[in-house]
């Protein structure tokens, strides 16, 4: 089940030059590269001509060159050049996207290319925002694009997955979990209160005393997960929005589908106590990268159990109803894409 009218992340900025990147999106081959002008540009990775992958080619100006006979095509996917041979006949031409670079990362739209709204791409400001130290990248994950959404909505598992970084008792035991839900969006809310800082959060802020701890988790479709989390001493006002004296970050997750069992996963990680610090950044970066790894190895082992017997239902608990009004969701948007109703536009923020 893949959306197709959504903006999804295809590529870090940084990934983009010259030299043409092949991606699988959606299960759709894709080359993306940039023109000698430096614009973006994607195009379907397979020349009209002998289907030789357009990524194997190079960048010659504003064209992109295909490496097997030298065809040029444009940033709209009109071949404008065929060696020795001046007609270039109506049909060779090979399909574009729409692509925009927004927040450090590079959007596509894999759908009906006139509802494609640049306003529409989701909010992840923190990736440039001078207020805000942060840092990117890109994990290749090989499960389901589902599974890590339903991950990320449910944060019980960080006591028995990650407690030697970001997880403790009391995120399990002690926490006030609040689900809030509408046509478009899901909310989980968590507080632990008074209780000892977890190791990264010791790490990284030199806590030494006991904190009131958030995890303020927002779903999008089709894949957007954003954390709002953080910790402060306890008892200064942390749960009614004064986090001054506390380490406040966002980690941001996008993650687009290659196939129907691997997922580009973009992360970040944004903090926002030292903004102008790269070297707390980067150790923040650091520390939430090891909880990645983590979950990575889970998550594909769990897919390699779903592929064994993918008729078995799941029992579901208490800790599942984020992820379940997600799916929900995304449900409800697959039927009304599949059917031809119009979309109700999403919106950015």
């Amino acid at each position: 089940m893949f959306l197709r009218n959504y903006w999804y992340v295809a590529a870090s900025s940084q990934e983009l030059s010259q030299s043409p990147l092949g991606r699988v999106i959606l299960n759709e081959p894709v080359v993306l590269f940039r023109t000698a002008s430096g614009k973006v540009a994607a195009l379907e990775d397979r020349c009209c001509h002998r289907h030789a992958p357009l990524h194997l080619g190079r960048v010659v100006g504003e064209h992109l060159q295909c490496g097997y006979h030298g065809l040029e095509f444009d940033c709209s996917g009109r071949c404008a050049l065929i060696p020795a041979q001046d007609h270039i006949p109506p049909t060779a031409r090979v399909k574009s996207y729409p692509v925009v670079e927004r927040y450090r990362w590079a959007w596509i739209w894999m759908g009906d290319p006139a509802l494609a709204d640049p306003t529409q791409i989701a909010d992840f400001h923190w990736l440039d925002d001078p207020q805000w130290g942060a840092r990117s990248a890109l994990l290749p994950v090989a499960c389901n694009w589902q599974l890590i959404v339903d991950n990320l909505l449910d944060l019980t598992h960080l006591t028995y997955v990650h407690g030697a970084t970001i997880g403790t008792q009391a995120n399990t035991l002690s926490a006030e979990t609040e689900v809030e839900h509408d046509a478009e969006r899901v909310r989980v809310i968590r507080w632990t209160i008074d209780q000892p800082a977890p190791p990264t959060f010791v790490r990284t802020a030199g806590f030494t005393t006991k904190v009131d701890r958030w995890q303020i988790i927002e779903f999008q479709p089709p894949a957007f997960v954003r954390l709002d989390v953080g910790a402060a001493p306890t008892g200064q006002g942390a749960r009614q929005g004064n986090r001054a004296n506390g380490l406040s970050m966002f980690n941001l997750n996008a993650i687009t589908p290659e196939t129907e069992r691997s997922s580009h996963y973009f992360w970040g990680q944004a903090q926002s106590y030292a903004p102008r610090d790269e070297a707390l950044t980067e150790r923040v970066f650091e520390e939430i990268k090891k909880t990645f790894d983590q979950d990575w190895h889970l998550l594909q082992e769990q897919q390699h159990a779903i592929e064994r017997d993918p008729g078995r239902a799941m029992v579901t608990i208490r800790a599942d109803a984020g992820p379940i009004a997600a799916r929900r969701i995304l449900e409800r948007l697959a039927e009304q894409e599949a059917g031809g109703a119009p979309m109700r536009a999403a919106r950015s923020r």
